[in-house]
């Protein structure tokens, strides 16, 4: 059997081609995709495999757009930093998940249940519909407040003042509308799952951006925009060429 694995991270999509490698000696990894567009293009000129591994929230967008291109009917089981109310979603429609940061455990559960799923000779296609329609009546609830750890105390920080998150040698950091600075103990994906995505943009691997924190937008070389904050910067933030259309409707909502 062939699995392509759909995943932008190369930690979590090494550790899914190891734990293959090991536990799944049957499959094949035969191609892994790092981007929406990448895995539309795939799919557009192969042949499906029999197993897919997919990042839900990839570089250049949500990975359920690819769905909307493309037809997968083979099985799909998603990596995930959804919440829990998201997971039943998929649990009731029998696609499975791998909640991140992945585990053996947790992979040899999604393994079983793809096996399973594959001696029934279930309709995958009818429960990705199922699935997607339930993930879109759940009611999501998104963060309104952190707390961030200062020695022995423990600061509230409302989201509506937070001008961006960003990543330095694995360290986020949150900088406020008045250029605060504290740091989280979490990752920009985890992050990012839980804020209103109407108010704040993934730009890159790097940066999530406030809408209201936004001053003005650049053209950059090779057709790329560079977002201009109200506030400081360590690096200019760039939105890929493949990412310009998507930040320009979410800019524009």
């Amino acid at each position: 059997m062939k699995a392509v694995i759909i995943e932008d991270e190369l930690v979590a999509a090494q550790k899914l081609q190891r734990f293959v490698s090991q536990s799944a000696i049957d499959i094949q990894v035969t191609a892994v995709l790092q981007s929406v567009e990448e895995s539309i293009e795939w799919f557009t000129l192969n042949l499906a495999p029999d197993l897919v591994f997919m990042d839900i929230h990839l570089a250049d967008g949500s990975a359920f757009s690819i769905f909307e291109k493309v037809k997968i009917t083979c099985p799909v089981i998603f990596t995930t930093a959804y919440d829990e109310y998201a997971l039943k979603a998929f649990e009731v429609n029998s696609i499975d998940y791998l909640l991140k940061p992945i585990d053996e455990k947790g992979f040899e559960r999604a393994m079983a249940k793809f096996r399973s799923m594959t001696q029934s000779g279930s309709n995958n296609s009818d429960m990705i519909t199922n699935m997607l329609a339930a993930l879109g009546e759940t009611k999501k609830v998104y963060k309104t407040n952190f707390l961030i750890p200062s020695r022995d105390k423990l600061i509230p920080l409302a989201v509506d003042k937070i001008a961006y998150f960003y990543t330095e040698n694995k360290m986020v950091k949150i900088i406020t509308m008045d250029n605060q600075s504290f740091n989280i103990d979490s990752t920009l994906e985890d992050i990012f799952t839980r804020l209103d995505p109407l108010k704040f943009f993934r730009a890159n691997r790097q940066f999530i951006v406030s809408h209201k924190a936004i001053r003005d937008i650049s053209i950059w070389f090779g057709s790329k925009l560079s977002i201009n904050l109200s506030v400081p910067v360590p690096e200019k933030i760039i939105v890929s060429k493949a990412r310009v259309p998507e930040f320009k409707v979410w800019y524009t909502k």
